[in-house]
C-alpha cells in the first residue's frame, strides 16, 4: 500500500469509476435546470462534456436558471456566481469545454450536424409535438438543449452522445521513425497518459512497468518520465496525482533521471476556476466563467478544497510542448500550438507569460483553444501533424487529450447480450495518421485504462 500521500480523498465512500461518458453526470452541487420553451434565449453551460455555451430557451417573464456554485464560503478570492455561459472529455471547445465532438480542423462539419432525430443539419426535436403557446413544456436534460438559431461563429454543439469516427481503417502499427539515441547518461523514455484523479490506476500502471516500488518511490535509476497532463478532474483524487508526480519529480532527479509534466487543458481550468471564480470572461457569445465550466468538466469539489499554493506554482510552471528523441510531446491533438510561437521555446514562454499577467480573458482563450481536438484523425490529418514536426521539430507526435475508445470509434461498445462490456476497449496507445501520431489518453474514465508506455514504441 502507498503512503497516506497516495490514498484516495479523505472521507470519500468506494471510488465508482464512470462507465462510459454517456453516463456521466452533473454533480449534485453544479445541476442547472433548462428550460426547452422558445422565448427569450440566453446562455448557459449543458452538458458536463460541453461547457460551450448553447442559447436556451425560457418562458415569457421567469427568471434566469442559476447555476449552483460549490461552497467557497472558505475562499475569498471567490466572487458571487454569476449567469454561466469548449473546447474541453470531453471526453476531450468554446471553443468548447473539454468536448471529444469538437474538431479541430474549421473546414470539418460541426458534430451535431449529423442528427439522429432530424438529418443532417438539423436539430433534433426533442420537446415532442409541437409546441403551443402556453403549457409548460417538459424539462430536458442539460446535455440536450440545442439552439433555435444557428450557434455564434466558431462553436460546435454537440449531442450528450458525443459522435466518434470509425472508418475502418485504424492503424493497430506503424513505422516509426528514425530514433535517435537518449542523451548520454539518460536511460529509456517514458510517457502517461491523461490521469484525470485516478490515482490508484496510476500507481498500479507505474509499478507494472517497473518505474515505482511497491512503496510508490521512485526506482527506475536514471529513466525519463513524462506525464502528457489532465491531472484532476472527474477521478477521486486529482491532488493525490499532483502530489505523487511532484515528489517521484524530486525522486527521479536524485536518481539521475527525471519526472517531468506537460501543461494539459484541465491543468488550466482548475488554475482559471482557482484564480477567477464566477468572473464573467469573453467567451464569445453569453457569459462564462471558469468556475462554471470547471464544474461542468468534472470539477471535484474535495480538490479544490485541497488545492494549495504549492499545487498552483506547479501547475503555471508547466510547459505545453517538448521534443524528446524526435517524439514531439504535447497534451492536446490540434494545431492551436502554432497560434503561439514558431519554435518549442516561444510556445512555452508565450504559455507562461499569459499565466502569470493574470488576465482572465487571455487564460480563457489559452483553455478554449487547448481543448481543440481530433485534428490528425481524417483525411488531413497527416497533413496537420507535418505542419506541428515541420515547425517544431521531431518524426513522431505523441499526445493526450482525446480518448482513444473515441479514436477508434467504441465508445459504449456493448456485447451479444446487451450488456455494457466491462472489459477494457483500450489495450495500448493507438498510432494513427499515417503512423505520424500516438495517443495516449487510454480513457480511464470510461472503459478504457490508464497507459504507461516507452518510447519509441515497438513496432
Amino acid at each position: 500500500m502507498v503512503e497516506g500521500s497516495m490514498t484516495q480523498g479523505a472521507g470519500q465512500g468506494p471510488v465508482v469509476r464512470t462507465a462510459t461518458l454517456r453516463d456521466f453526470r452533473v454533480p449534485p452541487y453544479a445541476q442547472v435546470p433548462v428550460q426547452s420553451q422558445p422565448c427569450s434565449e440566453e446562455y448557459v453551460l449543458a452538458h458536463p462534456e460541453d461547457s460551450v455555451p448553447q442559447p436556451v430557451s425560457r418562458l415569457p417573464g421567469e427568471s434566469a436558471p442559476q447555476p449552483a456554485p460549490a461552497d467557497r464560503s472558505d475562499d475569498p478570492d471567490r466572487a458571487d456566481a454569476t449567469d454561466q455561459a469548449d473546447d474541453p472529455d470531453r471526453g476531450d471547445d468554446p471553443d468548447r469545454g473539454d468536448d471529444p465532438g469538437q474538431a479541430d480542423d474549421p473546414g470539418r462539419p460541426a458534430p451535431a450536424a449529423e442528427a439522429a432525430d432530424g438529418g443532417p443539419g438539423t436539430a433534433p426535436d426533442r420537446t415532442g409535438d409541437s409546441v403551443p403557446q402556453a403549457p409548460q413544456a417538459p424539462r430536458v436534460h442539460p446535455g440536450d438543449a440545442v439552439p433555435d438559431d444557428e450557434p455564434p461563429e466558431g462553436y460546435t454543439p454537440t449531442q450528450r452522445d458525443l459522435p466518434v469516427v470509425n472508418r475502418g481503417d485504424t492503424v493497430l502499427v506503424a513505422a516509426a521513425p528514425a530514433q535517435q539515441p537518449a542523451p548520454e547518461g539518460l536511460g529509456p523514455l517514458y510517457v502517461v497518459g491523461d490521469v484525470h484523479g485516478y490515482l490508484d490506476e496510476l500507481v498500479a500502471a507505474l509499478a507494472a512497468q517497473g518505474l515505482i516500488d511497491s512503496e510508490g518511490h521512485w526506482s527506475a535509476g536514471n529513466t525519463r518520465l513524462w506525464f502528457l497532463g489532465d491531472f484532476t478532474d472527474r477521478g477521486p483524487d486529482g491532488i493525490g496525482v499532483i502530489d505523487l508526480v511532484m515528489r517521484l519529480s524530486a525522486e527521479a532527479a536524485a536518481a539521475g533521471g527525471y519526472c517531468k509534466a506537460l501543461m494539459g487543458n484541465h491543468e488550466l481550468l482548475i488554475i482559471g476556476a482557482r484564480r477567477f471564480g464566477d468572473t464573467p470572461v469573453n467567451s464569445g457569445a453569453g457569459t462564462a466563467t471558469f468556475q462554471a465550466a470547471w464544474l461542468l468538466n468534472g470539477g471535484q469539489k474535495n480538490d479544490m478544497d485541497r488545492l494549495q499554493d504549492v499545487h498552483l506554482q506547479w501547475m503555471s510552471r508547466l510547459d505545453a510542448v517538448v521534443e524528446e528523441d524526435g517524439h514531439l510531446l504535447m497534451h492536446s491533438d490540434t494545431t492551436a500550438y502554432l497560434d503561439y510561437g514558431t519554435t518549442i521555446e516561444d510556445v512555452n514562454d508565450t504559455v507562461h507569460e499569459i499565466i502569470n499577467r493574470n488576465d482572465a480573458d487571455e487564460c480563457w482563450d489559452l483553455f478554449r483553444k487547448f481543448t481543440k481536438r481530433f485534428a490528425f484523425r481524417d483525411d488531413n490529418g497527416p497533413q496537420a501533424v507535418r505542419e506541428l514536426l515541420a515547425t517544431y521539430g521531431g518524426g513522431r507526435v505523441v499526445h493526450g487529450h482525446s480518448p482513444i475508445p473515441y479514436l477508434l470509434g467504441e465508445v459504449g461498445a456493448e456485447d451479444a447480450d446487451g450488456e455494457e462490456n466491462s472489459e477494457p476497449l483500450v489495450e495500448g496507445p493507438h498510432v494513427y495518421a499515417d503512423g505520424l501520431a500516438v495517443a495516449m489518453d487510454g480513457g480511464v474514465t470510461m472503459a478504457g485504462r490508464l497507459l504507461v508506455a516507452q518510447l519509441p514504441l515497438e513496432a
